[in-house]
């Protein structure tokens, strides 16, 4: 594959290339490599193969393309494609296929894009490994044994892969941001309320957004561009226009947050990209962050709650898996959703239910809700200071499938670092800075004011910049 889409483009325009050319080489690859990775679930190559056909014509015809003709894109396995089967990897939803599509998907269809596959993911986005899948976990793309991070894994390692140009998936507490730095990608959690959740099969809808996953800065760039925006199928999403994007000078006033306890690859790979920004005349001042002890708790307890709720609706009777030895609508209920979710969807849906309970609420989940306007408040505060907060998006590289599937405690501390974010709503990018001894990719964070994404580019630019 081309390394991006606009370098792809060009060599059409050019007569270098061809739309089909990329594709057929595209699921020659997926062909050979998937079937060991399980990235995707399922392969449109026929409807991949037409669509670029389409807009080869469109080229020899001179004929003006859509913005995003022929770009190759997979869609994580909890957002709907019209048509197509939706299952959030679970066998609750197995055999289910989507009347619509969500809007991040038309959106990206009506300017050309070319969907390619279904990724897999973390069961209802849930997980942190993508080991969660009721359809098997999905291997790293090049370091074999390893985790390619979660909830959506697939998308990154279908990334990674070179099976497509962008990836999206879904963000509820990192779960864009972590396979990303796993995989050495750009991902993106926009703003909440900047991207339409219309078709996304919700998990806790207070935290969650679609967001991209790339290689390229640039088609990241392009592709939150095509699909921010508000939606009136989406109550959530912001009336604030998007700017086009047009690259300015990086902000140069950086609050660093680090914490303790980063492996020592991780560690030394952010201290060397401190001295380099200082050398660049950028100003990283080290603050204190008083609430590492209250993300984990808050977020889960929070998360969970909204879970309980959300879930509720399978049950066995209008869509999805359904027991065949029940006898009464009780049990038909019980066996159903026992058969169909997996035991880690099982575990959030009972501590969801045990915060939400009358004995327990105040002490959990409304004193998480007041934890959860501190963090806003603070975050609000240090945007009056800094330009850009930066942080490590994942305080060790990569680990071992299995290495935390016996510990759900050590799993859930994977998100300690992404998790702000989405209590917050800020926006937040994860770059790639570099690489441990043993080669596995590290990454940082950035978070930004809300609905200026832009500031998350310039800086990602300027990141990019220091490379060279």
């Amino acid at each position: 594959m081309t390394l991006s889409y606009t370098a792809l483009r060009a060599a059409v325009l050019e007569g270098k290339s061809s739309f089909r050319s990329e594709v057929e080489a595209t699921l020659g690859r997926i062909a050979k490599e998937n079937p060991h990775l399980n990235a995707l679930l399922e392969v449109y190559g026929e409807e991949a193969l037409s669509a670029a056909e389409r807009w080869d014509q469109t080229v020899d015809k001179g004929d003006p393309l859509p913005p995003l003709a022929g770009l190759l894109y997979v869609h994580k396995d909890n957002i709907a494609y019209a048509g197509h089967r939706l299952s959030a990897s679970s066998r609750i939803l197995e055999g289910y296929v989507s009347p619509f599509s969500a809007t991040a998907v038309e959106r990206l269809s009506a300017v050309g894009a070319i969907c390619i596959g279904r990724a897999n993911c973390d069961e209802f986005a849930m997980g942190s490994s993508n080991e969660n899948s009721a359809y098997g976990p999905v291997q790293h793309p090049f370091a074999e044994g390893y985790v390619p991070g979660g909830s959506s894994g697939g998308s990154a390692a279908a990334v990674a892969a070179n099976f497509c140009h962008v990836a999206l998936g879904s963000d509820t507490g990192g779960s864009i941001r972590q396979p990303a730095a796993f995989c050495g990608l750009y991902g993106l959690k926009p703003t909440y309320g900047r991207v339409s959740r219309h078709g996304l099969i919700a998990y806790a809808s207070s935290f969650d957004q679609i967001g991209p996953l790339s290689s390229s800065l640039e088609d990241l760039i392009k592709v939150y561009s095509v699909i921010a925006g508000f939606d009136t199928r989406d109550a959530t999403t912001s009336t604030r226009p998007v700017v086009e994007y047009r690259q300015k000078p990086a902000p140069r006033r950086w609050a660093w947050l680090i914490p303790q306890g980063l492996h020592p690859d991780v560690e030394a790979a952010i201290r060397i990209l401190h001295e380099r920004l200082l050398g660049q005349g950028f100003s990283v001042e080290l603050i204190d962050f008083p609430y590492w002890d209250y993300l984990i708790p808050t977020y889960y307890i929070l998360t969970t709650a909204e879970a309980s709720s959300n879930l509720a609706r399978y049950d066995g009777v209008r869509y999805g898996h359904r027991a065949k030895q029940a006898q009464t609508l009780e049990e038909l209920y019980a066996r159903s959703r026992s058969e169909g979710f997996g035991k880690e969807v099982k575990r959030r849906i009972l501590l969801g239910t045990f915060v939400l309970s009358a004995g327990y609420f105040d002490a959990y989940y409304t004193q998480a809700q007041k934890v959860r306007r501190v963090l806003y408040e603070y975050t609000q505060a240090c945007f009056q200071r800094y330009d850009l907060i930066a942080l490590p998006t994942s305080a060790t590289p990569p680990f071992r499938l299995g290495e935390k599937t016996s510990d759900p405690i050590q799993m859930y501390l994977s998100d300690l670092l992404t998790v702000y974010a989405n209590l917050t709503g800020h926006p937040a990018l994860q770059v790639p800075i570099g690489k441990t001894k043993s080669g596995l990719p590290v990454g940082i964070q950035l978070m930004g004011p809300l609905y200026q994404e832009d500031i998350l580019f310039d800086a990602a630019y300027a990141l990019a910049s220091l490379d060279k």
